[in-house]
């Protein structure tokens, strides 16, 4: 289990290679500096809600918070948009609501694959260390700051742009937008899980262990539980983490 750091108050925290992060300076341009030394560095958290800053810039300083309900209220109408899009190009209801449960499953694939292979990859070099810690890191190293979890609409409309113009390689022109569409319902799905496992208190036996299981990926196993709105894919792919009982008898 890695170690924990709760007190925000520090001014530096870590050495690497002979540089000293300072956590009170805006920490973007600074963890690349750390080499070899930033995987464990990154993987300590910091047990708090504060919001460290990135940017000496307060225009790009924006573009790094986000809260939580921008993601429902921008995504959830361009999704029934291309939804509808579909439907007035002639498929049927029912088929249409079919391919968008589909378009919802097909991301948790790509939840999935996104968080293993390009969320978890092992950064050493500067400009390495410095993309990791913008697209992920800084979730792991300040794993409670809440405006740092969800996806920024800037960034999530650039993925958008461009699965879009994947999904028309793949997909038939009536079939395209409804598959997008479903998937931007499962982004944001996935994105609000996401949110309320770290900040919520579920009352359900299903959410709590859901909870469990994304904490667990945190603080214990960091390189298995790689789902967040469900488990299927680390079962299929071996990355389901074994539990405590289940270490104890190993």
């Amino acid at each position: 289990m890695p170690m924990l750091i709760q007190n925000s108050s520090l001014t530096a925290e870590m050495v690497g290679k002979g540089f000293t992060v300072d956590l009170n300076k805006p920490l973007v341009f600074q963890v690349g500096h750390l080499g070899e030394s930033y995987q464990e560095w990154v993987h300590t958290p910091i047990l708090t809600e504060e919001s460290p800053r990135f940017f000496e810039s307060d225009f790009l300083e924006i573009f790094t918070r986000t809260v939580w309900w921008v993601v429902p209220l921008i995504w959830v109408p361009v999704a029934l948009y291309f939804i509808r899009m579909s439907y007035t190009m002639g498929l049927t209801l029912a088929l249409v609501v079919m391919l968008s449960v589909l378009g919802a499953f097909v991301w948790t694939f790509l939840e999935y694959c996104f968080h293993r292979f390009l969320f978890h990859i092992d950064t050493k070099s500067y400009w390495g260390n410095t993309f990791h810690y913008l697209i992920h890191g800084c979730h792991h190293k300040h794993p409670m700051d809440g405006l740092r979890l969800v996806i920024p609409p800037v960034e999530a409309a650039i993925l958008a742009l461009m699965f879009w113009y994947l999904y028309g390689i793949l997909f038939t022109l009536s079939t395209r937008p409804v598959m997008f569409g479903g998937g931007l319902i499962g982004y944001v799905i996935y994105d609000m899980v996401h949110y309320y496992v770290h900040h919520g208190q579920p009352t359900k036996q299903s959410l709590k262990s859901l909870k469990k299981y994304h904490l667990n990926h945190h603080f214990r196993i960091q390189n298995k539980g790689f789902g967040i709105t469900t488990a299927l894919w680390d079962r299929v792919f071996g990355t389901l983490p074994k539990t405590k009982a289940a270490d104890k008898r190993g």
